[in-house]
Parts: C-alpha cells; sequence; structure tokens
C-alpha cells in the first residue's frame, strides 16, 4: 500500500489551499458539536445520572464505586463518569464538564474518519466523508448529548482506527496494539467495545480469499497474542482493583455491585433485556430515518459497493462486513435501542468516502437531498405557525410540558431552511444542507438550551423549593430523580433512590418530625398518598412531566401508615 499524498500536494475541494480547508473544516465542526455549551445544565433522562456520581466521585473520592446520592450505582461502569470528574476538574464548571466528552470524543471520531480515508483514498473524499458525517442527524444530536454512547463511539473509533492501519495498511503492530486497547477501553466503558475486534472476522475471510488491498503478515503469531494482552490491560486495570476491594472489606453492598457490574448489565441485559424491546428489523428503520442525509446516499451507494466487492476490494469488505456483523449482534438481543448502532456511524461514513464526490453531483442524490432540506423546515414552519396563531389541541397538550415560546424557535428554524432551500435549490443542495444543519443546531443551542433548560434540568422548581424553606432549612427528598438532587439549592438530604417510595416517605417522616422547625420535605405527588394532606402542602410546580410538593411536618397525617393504600403510580417514569 503506498502512503497517502502529502496535504501539501492534495487536491483541495473548495478552496484554494486543503490545510486551509482542514482548519476550516475543524473550526465548522467546533462550532456545529459544540455551539451553546454551557448554556444548559443536564437533562433527562440519563444526562443528571452520571453527573450526579461524577460530583459525587469529586466531592466524596468515591471514584472505583460510583454513587447516587448514597446509594451504590451498579448500572455502568464508571469510566464516563471519570472523564466528566476529570472535565470538572480541569475546567470547574459541571455545565461544561458534562458534555466536554461527548465534544471531545466527537472530534476524535472525525478527525479519524478523515485520517484513515485520506489514508485509503485521497482529500477530497476524506473531507466529503468527515462532513456529511458531522451533519449526520443523530451524530449530531446525540454526540451533543452527555451521555455513554458517544464516548463509546470515541473508543470504537479508535479501536477500528488502529486495526485498519494494521490490516488495509499495514503491517502497523503498533497501531493493531493501540486498536485492541481501546477495544478493551471500550469495554470498561459499556461492556461492547469488544465489537471493535469483529473487524478481524471479515479480515480473515479477505486474507483467506486472496483479497486486494489487504495487508501480509508472516511469522508474527507473538505479535497476534500481544494484542489480546493489549485488550485485556485495561479491562484488568479496572477489574482487579475493584474485584480484590470489595473481597477485602467483606462490604455486601460492594459485593452486589460487582455481580451486577460483570453479569445483570452484561450478558443478562442482552439475553433477557428489562427493556426498550423491538422487532428484528428495529434498526433498519433507524438506518434510515436517523441516519439521514446519509441514508439517502444507499440506493445509489449500495450498487457501487457490490461493484467494488466483486473486484475484491478489501478496503470495503472490512468496514461493510463489520457494520453488518454490528447490525447482526444487537438485532439478535430482544433489547434494542438506536444508539446502539451509533458506533457503526463513521465506518459507514468511510466506507462511502471513495463514492461521495461522484454520488454528491448526481442529481438524483441532490433532489432527494433537497427534498429532505425542504421538507423538515417546511414541516417545522408549519408546526410553529400553527402553534402560534391557530393553538390546535395538540399543540396545547404539548404546552403541558414545554414551553410555549417553544413554537416561535420551531418557527425561526423551518423560515430559515426553506430560504436556504430557495436559495441553493437542486444544483446546491448538499450545500442548502450543511447550512440548514448549522442553523439547526446554532438556533437550538443558542436559543432552545436556556428556553427548555429550566424544566427540563428540574433547576426552576428546585430554585423555588429553596425559596419556599427559605436559605437555612434543610430540604428532604422523597420519590425524587437525580435531577431534583443534582439541582438541589443549599443543604438537602435524601432517603434513598431505589428504596419504594411507601419506605422513603416513612424515613422522611420520621426525619421531618425531629426537628420540624429547621426541615421541609420535598415529593412527587405520586409518592405522597393519603399520608400527606395536601391542604397544608405547597404546590412547588411542574418539572419533567411530573408533580412536585413541599411540606412541613404538620402536613403529615397522624397515623397513616405510607404504603397502607397503593399510590398511583408515576407515570412519568421513562420518559423523562
Amino acid at each position: 500500500m503506498k502512503p497517502p499524498t502529502a496535504l501539501s500536494r492534495a487536491r483541495p475541494l473548495w478552496l484554494s489551499s486543503d490545510r486551509a480547508e482542514l482548519l476550516w473544516g475543524g473550526l465548522f465542526a467546533l462550532f456545529v458539536l459544540g455551539v451553546g455549551l454551557g448554556l444548559r445544565d443536564p437533562w433527562p433522562s440519563d444526562e443528571p445520572r452520571f453527573a450526579l456520581v461524577a460530583r459525587w466521585m469529586v466531592e466524596h473520592g468515591q471514584w472505583l464505586f460510583p454513587h447516587r446520592g448514597h446509594e451504590l450505582y451498579p448500572d455502568k461502569p464508571p469510566v464516563f463518569m471519570w472523564t466528566q470528574a476529570l472535565a470538572y476538574l480541569l475546567t470547574r464548571s459541571w455545565r461544561i464538564a458534562f458534555l466536554l466528552p461527548s465534544l471531545l470524543s466527537a472530534l476524535g471520531a472525525l478527525a479519524l474518519t478523515y485520517d484513515l480515508a485520506r489514508r485509503l483514498w485521497n482529500h477530497r473524499s476524506a473531507l466529503l466523508a468527515a462532513l456529511s458525517l458531522l451533519v449526520t442527524v443523530h451524530f449530531t444530536y446525540q454526540m451533543r448529548n452527555a451521555q455513554i454512547d458517544p464516548l463509546l463511539l470515541g473508543w470504537i473509533t479508535l479501536a477500528n482506527y488502529g486495526l485498519l492501519r494494521h490490516l488495509l495498511l499495514g503491517p502497523c503492530w503498533r497501531w493493531f496494539w493501540i486498536g485492541c486497547f481501546f477495544a478493551g477501553v471500550g469495554v470498561v466503558t459499556k461492556g461492547v467495545g469488544v465489537l471493535a475486534l469483529l473487524m478481524l472476522i471479515p479480515f480473515a475471510f479477505a486474507r483467506r480469499r486472496g483479497w486486494r488491498q489487504v495487508a501480509r503478515f508472516e511469522g508474527s503469531a507473538g505479535r497476534w497474542a500481544l494484542g489480546a494482552l493489549a485488550f485485556l490491560l485495561p479491562v484488568l486495570a479496572w477489574l482487579v482493583p475493584m474485584v480484590l476491594i470489595a473481597w477485602a472489606d467483606g462490604d455486601p453492598q460492594h459485593a452486589e455491585y460487582v455481580q451486577n457490574i460483570l453479569f445483570g448489565q452484561t450478558v443478562h441485559r442482552y439475553a433477557t433485556p428489562p427493556g426498550h424491546l423491538a422487532p428484528p428489523y428495529f434498526f433498519l428503520g433507524i438506518v434510515a430515518a436517523d441516519w439521514l442525509p446519509l441514508s439517502l446516499l444507499l440506493p445509489w451507494a449500495l450498487p457501487a459497493w457490490w461493484r467494488r466487492l466483486r473486484r475484491r476490494d478489501a478496503r470495503y469488505l472490512l468496514p461493510l462486513g463489520w457494520i453488518v456483523l454490528v447490525l447482526v449482534f444487537f438485532s439478535l438481543s430482544p433489547g434494542k435501542r438506536d444508539v446502539y448502532i451509533l458506533p457503526a456511524l463513521p465506518i459507514c461514513a468511510l466506507a462511502l468516502a471513495p463514492l461521495l464526490p461522484g454520488l454528491l453531483r448526481r442529481r438524483g442524490v441532490r433532489a432527494a437531498v433537497f427534498a429532505l432540506t425542504l421538507a423538515l423546515s417546511g414541516v417545522l414552519a408549519l408546526a410553529g405557525a400553527l402553534a402560534v396563531t391557530r393553538h390546535p389541541a395538540w399543540s396545547l397538550r404539548l404546552e403541558q410540558h414545554l414551553d410555549p415560546r417553544i413554537w416561535w424557535l420551531l418557527l425561526a428554524i423551518g423560515l430559515a431552511g426553506l430560504v436556504i432551500a430557495a436559495i441553493t435549490r437542486v444544483r446546491r443542495a448538499p450545500l442548502g444542507w450543511l447550512a440548514f444543519a448549522t442553523v439547526l443546531w446554532s438556533m437550538y443551542g443558542l436559543w432552545g438550551y436556556p428556553l427548555l433548560n429550566g424544566d427540563r434540568s428540574a433547576l426552576d422548581v428546585m430554585r423555588k423549593a429553596r425559596g419556599i424553606a427559605g436559605a437555612q432549612a434543610t430540604i428532604g427528598l422523597v420519590a425524587w430523580k437525580e435531577q431534583n438532587l443534582l439541582m438541589a439549592q443549599g443543604p438537602v438530604t435524601e432517603f434513598g433512590f431505589l428504596k419504594p417510595w411507601p419506605q422513603q416517605l416513612a424515613d422522611a417522616s420520621a426525619w421531618l418530625r425531629a426537628d420540624p422547625a429547621r426541615r421541609w420535605l420535598f415529593s412527587l405527588d405520586a409518592a405522597m398518598g393519603r399520608c400527606v394532606d395536601r391542604s397544608k402542602a405547597i404546590h412547588v410546580g411542574h418539572a419533567n412531566r411530573r408533580e412536585w410538593w413541599m411540606f412541613r411536618a404538620d402536613a403529615l397525617v397522624p397515623g397513616c401508615v405510607p404504603g397502607a393504600d397503593p399510590a398511583p403510580a408515576d407515570t412519568g417514569n421513562g420518559i423523562d
């Protein structure tokens, strides 16, 4: 395999200098992914949980066994929370720190996609691949969130980069070991990092069948074995101290944590998931809808890929084979979520890279991209206009959970998109989508974040709760969600998260009666049951599709036993 063309000799895409294209492309990516950073707090469902665990790490030094309040948090390994805690130590701002790992992961994935595509093909194809990935809806939306999956995408992309540098452009054992190492880091981040090593299956097939563009290795069994050691190194670096400490201190909670994190959240969750059940073809719909506009290219890309596979070109077999294996792996599990296949997006963009210069010149492709821009802009503009002027029933229902000013945001984005479509038309439709994506994410970050943050983060309701209680009183939380504890103002206490609500209320009532002059309870409406006299309680407000109340000891009904009468279900669970 010949070395890649030097940047100084590469053919630019639209500017006179390829280096200038890289610089402006990088700044554009930083803007699209980072606009609005620092303007919002963590939003449910997962962001407040991870930020709360990270904050506990910083404040209490509990880095190995994550805590959600005073309870252990056994659902996920701590790597993502470690990165958030370290980001806070660097920035001293949780509003920046909780999103920083996702931002850096996204920028890293774009850079790796570009560099590998340039080495396999050329600068023009690589730059188009990176830009296409950047403005794919699923990628941009998820990488602007603070969940584990964006970080996992970064590790798996780095692992795939190292493996492909070795398997297609090698031999390069150093990169092979790096790829195996970060596959292991992906395992201790969310278990499925091992999927990166599936790249070895299409490689073995291509090598056995004598495909072109595949690297050749002779007498290197020991070096392959070192890859297994590199993979196990980060796994053991986390696993061994955790198991030894849990065994040495004899704490049953630590033992239960180890059991759950090693088996309950991996094998059991894959084989018998508790939720998110979906049919085997679920991910085909995700690719078609969430991967827009990248998925619009597939009707033209699939025949082109097939022709190149018939020519036995391993540069297509390895990434495409890996994507198929990932889709099959997750489709076999009954539980499915859109983010499971998120790490396949950079590899899909990589496989599309050499086709993009030709595809984007095709009128059919441009017409499809133009139709997407026009349709999405039209829907947003129409929905915003109807909600502002006619107030239909569906908008009034949504306004029970959203700030009514959200309709002006949708209207502005839609009208901007229609103007862009009118200017760019079909001829410059790819540029039009690029401009529309910029408007969409910049308005969402600069306007939407401040508009939605008070309700979605529970900041408003927790500020109001502190105003009711006063600066010196301690607030006890009952049936709380992670965002309530994370956004709480002043002194607070809690009575467990996983503990049943009646037990929380019983413990909280005893705590409240012990010092009624300086204590308040903050509770979910559904958890109060008949043991709280609502005429003596204060309705704090609505947040995250739930109603919240504050009360003192005089609101407790004498002799009432929490849980004696079944309380209404928390209808907000799972739809934060």
